[in-house]
């Protein structure tokens, strides 16, 4: 499609123009593009080299969704609206297009401004309708997420994620990718009539764009890094064969996938789940996530005073033991994050705010959840941060207003200020 990347076809560097006296620091203005081959980009990935994380290192990771475009997922149901705007957009309502290579190019520049080292790509749902076959889709899809009718719009996503790989390599940057593989639905370890699995067949995706693009990997544990994502709710019992479980049977069952990279399960809101935690029980602080499961959060709750059942909130850890002791090896952090029962009580999508969510803005407009969650981030010291996220932009996960939403990426509600508090929130939490 025209004004695409594909790892056939001519890529393009983006020269940015800031614009910053108008629109805060790394909004861009227009874009000078110079084409590059396929092989100069896997050339200059190569030069860059991958990211190495030992047990001594300070890695921050963003989430981040290459989920939109005109044939993908659009903007018309978000309240929120990214500065960003892709002319093939406009006829859906505006927005940008992910592979547009003007918005790649701009959000490589606000992810480098803020000072983070990798972004974790979201491929997480409907894998089965985007990697199976038609034969599978008709057996076990029929009624399942809007499959097969979204089947093209999903395989989009796909697409556009995919195509980060040469889009950032031909760019130069020093950012890495980490794909989030999902381990949601059960479908996902149906074996299609091909004989594999759609999560094999996700494993297999990404292992061939690691393995062209290798500079763009974060090489943990000896190997490239994958994280995959289970959802929220946990079983946490072994002998009830959860899902979870079920994903590492069938990753030790594959030494092929075992031997070439390291695997992470990650699970949301951890925080309200003590049966996963080292010790149950009312929480006074950040809580242990047990080793037996070893789940990374991608996203908890922060909220100290609320009075719900589960409440209060506390981010969640997870500690490897080394040579010198222990070692915090993944917690996340927010901007915001919404209650138990969405982020309006008792109406989902208006005022008032419920009264466990942590709004984006403090009563000065500062970004005190962020603040809050990085005091914890600074005490506890992870290998691994995760900051909770650039870009989703989708409803209910995303509220109404800027309170209720925990994007990143400058936008109509906050302006481009989310980008600036969390680089000086980085800059402090690298320096404490």
């Amino acid at each position: 499609m025209s004004g695409r990347f594909s790892i056939t076809s001519f890529h393009y560097v983006v020269v940015v123009i800031y614009a910053s006296a108008v629109f805060g620091p790394a909004i861009a203005g227009a874009s000078v593009r110079v084409p590059l081959r396929a092989s100069e980009t896997s050339l200059l990935a190569s030069v860059v080299g991958p990211l190495l994380v030992d047990e001594t290192s300070h890695v921050v990771v963003i989430e981040y969704e290459a989920w939109f475009g005109p044939n993908a997922v659009t903007f018309q149901g978000s309240a929120a609206m990214p500065l960003l705007q892709s002319a093939d957009m406009q006829p859906v309502g505006g927005g940008y297009d992910s592979a547009d290579p003007a918005v790649i190019q701009q959000h490589v520049e606000w992810m480098e401004y803020m000072g983070v080292d990798a972004a974790l790509i979201d491929l997480s749902n409907n894998v089965s309708c985007i990697f199976n076959t038609q034969w599978f889709v008709k057996t076990y899809l029929e009624n399942f997420n809007g499959c097969p009718a979204w089947r093209a719009n999903y395989q989009n996503i796909r697409d556009n994620t995919a195509n980060l790989y040469p889009a950032w390599s031909g760019l130069g940057t020093s950012l890495k990718l980490i794909p989030l593989l999902g381990g949601i639905d059960q479908n996902a370890l149906f074996m299609d009539i091909d004989g594999e699995t759609a999560f094999e067949k996700e494993i297999d995706c990404f292992d061939a764009l690691m393995t062209e693009y290798p500079g763009l990997n974060v090489i943990y544990q000896g190997k490239p890094l994958m994280l995959i994502y289970l959802g929220a709710a946990q079983d946490p019992q072994q002998s009830d064969n959860p899902l979870w479980f079920q994903i590492k049977t069938l990753l030790n069952n594959h030494p092929e996938f075992q031997s070439k990279y390291t695997f992470k399960m990650a699970a949301g809101y951890l925080e309200s789940q003590p049966s996963m935690w080292v010790t149950p029980g009312d929480p006074d602080g950040p809580e242990e996530i047990s080793p037996q499961y070893g789940f990374w959060s991608v996203g908890d709750r922060l909220n100290t005073s609320c009075t719900y059942p589960l409440c209060p909130y506390y981010p969640t850890y997870n500690e490897l033991v080394n040579d010198n002791g222990f070692r915090v090896e993944n917690m996340t952090v927010a901007i915001a994050t919404a209650g138990q029962d969405g982020w309006g009580c008792p109406n989902a999508n208006s005022l008032p705010y419920c009264s466990d969510d942590s709004l984006r803005f403090g009563e000065d407009h500062s970004y005190a959840t962020l603040d809050s969650f990085m005091t914890y981030a600074r005490q506890f010291d992870p290998i691994f941060l995760i900051i909770d996220q650039f870009n989703e932009f989708m409803s209910p996960d995303e509220g109404w207003d800027a309170n209720t939403n925990d994007d990143i990426e400058p936008a109509n509600l906050w302006g481009a200020g989310a980008i600036d508090a969390v680089k000086q929130e980085i800059e402090k939490y690298r320096n404490h």
